[in-house]
């Protein structure tokens, strides 16, 4: 392929389809360009066991199209990646997208011309794109953690990622498996791992918090009551600080106000709920430590009661802030730890030595199985983009731009790198979020912006040095008033070696929105138009 485009497209994800969506509004021409072989991002690569969306299903979904969210039917509370995968298809379907999208193509570099103001992009299959506009939809868990271990090429069993997972499945039966980690995929799927093999070794670095998902069938008088005021169910979840849970009940006072009692009983209802609304029974919990120990604590002792094992549960129980990272939702994590098929081996203190041939090595031991699992997560936010050869103005590198840390001005621009624009960037809410409502207004706003210079004959935008300096700041202001980089987080990349320490996402999603609008009321202050 060799032509040109009004927009370049990288990644067929919900960031990606939308973009095709809004730039056939503005009757501009659109190339996508997707390594998958289908439409879906994040639910399209993500395909192990258990793996679904930890925001309720009629939430988790687009908004721009009020049939769309009439006609499609979830089935349950939390929808399970294969829905969610389908639900994309029929986006796709419905608005004939894939005509825009050439997929099994990874791009290779992405280069701006100073000459003519356009973006040259190449992919592995020799396309030579050029367009006025490029917009990286490529994601924030899209980029697979992989952990260099010695020995790794050495093990002759099977070896997967959960992010990167066979899609045709894997059959577990009469195998041991031996499973690297205890982040939100690995409790997702560590149950349905265990159920399905002969025995699995978990190996834990770090205890994570997590909270029953209480999945269900979906409550169809619930959904009934959200479609008939859907607009005004959205408005509501705008409002909200992840862009979610409108319906969620939200303390208003202080933990440290109640009693032990009122306290505890009101912990109680929160569990049993399920959900992320555990974390909302009082409103300090990511401002005070003292609010957020009792909450910990809470969490720590109904590990202590159903795990059996007291070692097991001594190794269960995390030290860190609650809320420090993502809180995961679960269903029957800590009860599979009572299987007499399931071993938790710690390597917080006793790292993994070594990759063996038939298994690896801790303090000296080998544990050996037939199936090796990486639960290891993702280069969140920057691993996908650093991927690229992305070059802007004297030929500058975005890797040699964020050489101490991403840089952006809104989560959108990067100083040096005109007409660039990325969805979902470190430095906006995105994965703080409902990500499809951040989604929808990155690329509503990003429209917005390229209809407003081409009504304008102006053919370039870029933000400034300044400017991004002041915002990065800003967002790490905003984040040093909470607990949140209290702990060692992928917020902060703190998960990959060598990447350097920033807290990447703004806290705040109205508030994010609030600016975005009126940096558009200033005259896209902050940006240089020309």
């Amino acid at each position: 392929m060799e032509r040109s485009v009004d927009i370049a497209v990288v990644g067929a994800g919900f960031a990606g389809m939308y973009t095709v969506v809004k730039a056939r509004e503005m009757n501009m021409t659109v190339q996508v360009f997707e390594a998958g072989t289908d439409v879906g991002g994040t639910w399209y690569w993500n395909r192990y066991p258990g793996a679904r969306c930890d925001i309720e299903s009629v939430e988790y979904s687009y908004s721009f199209d009020n049939t769309l969210q009439q006609e499609w039917e979830w089935t349950e509370r939390y929808a399970p990646q294969p829905e969610i995968l389908k639900y994309a298809q029929h986006v796709a379907d419905r608005f004939d997208l894939r005509t825009d999208i050439q997929f099994s193509t990874r791009v290779m570099s992405a280069h701006f011309s100073e000459d003519n103001n356009t973006w040259t992009i190449t992919t592995d299959k020799d396309d030579v794109v050029t367009a006025r506009f490029v917009v990286f939809a490529t994601g924030c868990l899209s980029s697979a953690n992989r952990p260099h271990f010695p020995g790794a090429e050495s093990f002759t069993g099977e070896v997967y990622h959960t992010g990167e997972w066979p899609h045709d499945g894997v059959d577990f039966s009469g195998k041991s498996v031996g499973l690297i980690g205890t982040g939100s995929s690995a409790i997702q799927s560590i149950p349905i791992i265990a159920q399905g093999s002969a025995y699995l070794t978990v190996f834990q670095r770090t205890a994570s918090f997590s909270i029953p998902a209480r999945n269900e069938s979906i409550d169809r008088d619930y959904v009934a009551k959200v479609k008939s005021a859907y607009p005004e169910f959205r408005d509501a979840n705008r409002r909200q600080t992840g862009a979610f849970g409108s319906n969620i009940r939200r303390g208003e006072t202080s933990a440290l106000e109640s009693t032990d009692e009122e306290r505890w009983a009101e912990f109680e209802r929160r569990w049993d709920e399920g959900g992320f609304g555990f974390l909302s029974s009082y409103n300090d919990f990511l401002l005070h430590t003292d609010a957020n120990d009792l909450v910990a604590e809470f969490v720590r002792q109904k590990i202590r009661s159903i795990v059996k094992d007291p070692a097991t549960a001594d190794l269960l129980m995390p030290t860190q802030v609650i809320g420090c990272k993502r809180l995961c939702l679960d269903t029957g994590y800590y009860e599979t730890f009572n299987r007499d098929n399931v071993t938790l081996v710690a390597v917080d203190n006793h790292p993994i030595e070594r990759i063996t041939e038939h298994g690896l090595v801790v303090d000296g031991v080998e544990h050996t199985f037939d199936v090796l699992v990486y639960a290891t997560g993702f280069d969140a936010m920057t691993g996908s983009l650093l991927k690229i050869d992305i070059r802007g103005r004297n030929n500058q590198s975005l890797a040699d731009a964020w050489h101490g840390g991403p840089v952006t001005y809104l989560g959108l621009n990067t100083a040096g790198f005109p007409n660039m624009f990325m969805v979902s960037g470190p430095g906006s809410p995105s994965v703080l979020t409902n990500m499809i409502m951040s989604i929808e207004q990155h690329v509503e706003w990003i429209a917005n912006c390229i209809a407003h210079m081409s009504h304008n004959n102006l053919s370039v935008i870029e933000t400034t040095e300044q400017s991004q300096s002041e915002w990065v700041a800003f967002v790490n202001a905003v984040a040093d008033k909470t607990l949140y980089p209290s702990c060692n987080s992928w917020y902060l990349g703190a998960n990959v070696p060598g990447k350097p320490r920033v807290f990447m996402p703004l806290i705040g999603f109205p508030t994010y929105v609030d600016k975005c609008n009126d940096v558009v009321r200033n005259g896209y202050e902050g940006f240089v138009l020309a």
